[in-house]
């Protein structure tokens, strides 16, 4: 299941092939001509390997990429640099990643081996503007953000604040934070909005637990405290993760909550692999209802772009200045939820090194993740990734949402999806985190009643 990614398994499923099987990404096709001494272990040929002294030599060619070379092993190297760069700085973390993950080689001495070019390239001297050379650039970047999020992620370990212990999981090398509540009974995972986190579920996750659940939270990738590689962050992704970490760290199909964008990328599991996912539950979710719903051509390739990067930069002063009276928004009929810890945290996770003269620490990579917003495809609609989830979809609707019409939105869906229970309540965008009893309430009852259903069918 883990090796079909999403966006090939979605043109699949769209395209409606008769019985023909998708030519695997390690096919012929795509593998391009590999050296016979070269540094690239994987069958596609995009991943750095070997001994230290390997990549050390891998290392040297991609610091100086802007120099050219002669050099057979040198070239191949510029050549999967290209390849790899779906944004400014991705090529580094895609071809080393890994080899850093093993131990093959320190970010230590990535660091050292950069600074140490870049003074040779300005004779002795480092810029007082920062990295010149963009390969430079992208490999101190990031292993310092690999560090940072490393050093959170030891800190979260040893740390005893909080309302349940954080845990790590390393999803294709990066470090994830999540937590689990209860021994036993039904799988619950919970996912969070745009630029939320786990603990966006805080008087959720144990409450739902003491009704005999095994509940989950769990911070996406590019949120929180979780790592924030320079990666292109698609919906599909964030679905591909939510996948892997059902089948790897919950080993059990899950009853998923997701609120939110959430709510749009637990659709997308639930569309793709309806064996992990015993019911749906949406809150307030992204996406839209589209009428006689036909196939169209998926984008293949997602990039950022230069205005992309200005959109994000725009929006993160934006929100460093608002984000207090756009959460209090957010919360209509409980402003005091809206609190301080919620604001701080959020602060902390989507504000960026642009304010790092600030008495405050802030994460690094928070721009590349805000440009995803940009590059966002939500066209594949709600009624077409719900389709054969009759009785198994549950809508918990904030009708004073301040980002949609709900009553519209509602209307909609009781059109053209059949089957779902709908439950309006009297509040904003977050209901779970605004109205947290009544929502537990609704959502134990509901996976009580799924469950029994799903024992029924059984016998």
């Amino acid at each position: 299941m883990k090796e079909m990614p999403a966006e090939v398994l979605l043109k699949e499923n769209l395209s409606k092939p008769s019985g023909t099987i998708p030519k695997s990404l390690n096919d012929k096709s795509i593998e391009q001509r590999r050296l016979d001494k070269s540094v690239f272990v994987t069958r596609k040929g995009d991943v750095v390997g070997g001994g230290t002294n390997t990549l050390l030599n891998a290392l040297a060619a991609y610091l100086r990429y802007l120099e050219g070379t002669a050099r057979d092993d040198w070239q191949e190297v510029h050549e999967r640099l290209r390849n790899a760069e779906t944004c400014e700085g991705a090529s580094f973390t895609s071809l080393f990643g890994p080899a850093l993950c093993l131990g093959i080689i320190s970010r230590r001495r990535v660091h050292y081996e950069a600074i140490k070019y870049e003074k040779e390239r300005n004779a002795g001297f480092l810029s007082p503007f920062g990295y010149s050379a963009a390969s430079v650039a992208a490999a101190a970047d990031a292993v310092c953000s690999m560090e940072w999020f490393w050093l959170l992620a030891l800190k979260s370990q040893v740390s005893n604040e909080g309302l349940y212990s954080i845990r790590i999981w390393r999803w294709r090398g990066h470090l994830i934070q999540y937590t689990v509540v209860g021994l036993e009974g039904p799988a619950i995972l919970l996912v969070h909005g745009f630029g939320a986190f786990l603990e966006h579920y805080r008087d959720n996750i144990n409450a739902i637990a003491k009704h005999g659940n095994h509940v989950w939270g769990i911070t996406l990738l590019g949120f929180g405290q979780s790592e924030k590689p320079n990666v292109v962050y698609t919906e599909l992704l964030w679905a591909e993760m939510l996948r892997d970490f059902i089948i790897e760290v919950v080993g059990e199909p899950v009853h998923l909550v997701g609120n939110s964008i959430g709510g749009y990328f637990v659709s997308i599991v639930a569309s793709l692999w309806p064996s992990l996912v015993k019911s749906v539950i949406l809150m307030n979710t992204a996406g839209n209802v589209i009428p006689e719903f036909s196939s169209r051509r998926f984008p293949s390739e997602r990039q950022t772009s230069a205005a992309a990067r200005l959109g994000a930069q725009l929006l993160l002063f934006y929100l460093r200045l608002n984000i207090r009276n756009t959460l209090k928004n957010f919360y209509p009929t409980k402003t005091n939820r809206a609190d301080d810890w919620l604001i701080n945290e959020m602060l902390r996770a989507v504000s960026s090194l642009l304010f790092e003269f600030q008495d405050h620490s802030y994460d690094p990579g928070v721009t590349v993740v805000l440009e995803s917003i940009f590059s966002f495809d939500l066209s594949i609609p709600l009624n077409y990734l719900l389709e054969g989830y009759e009785e198994k979809v549950l809508i918990l609707q904030g009708m004073k949402d301040p980002l949609l019409d709900s009553k519209a939105k509602l209307a909609m869906l009781k059109e053209h999806c059949t089957g779902l229970a709908i439950r309006e309540l009297d509040a904003g965008h977050c209901p779970h985190d605004e109205q947290p009893q009544q929502v537990n309430s609704i959502v134990c009852e509901w996976v009580v009643a799924v469950e029994r259903k799903l024992t029924a069918n059984s016998y």
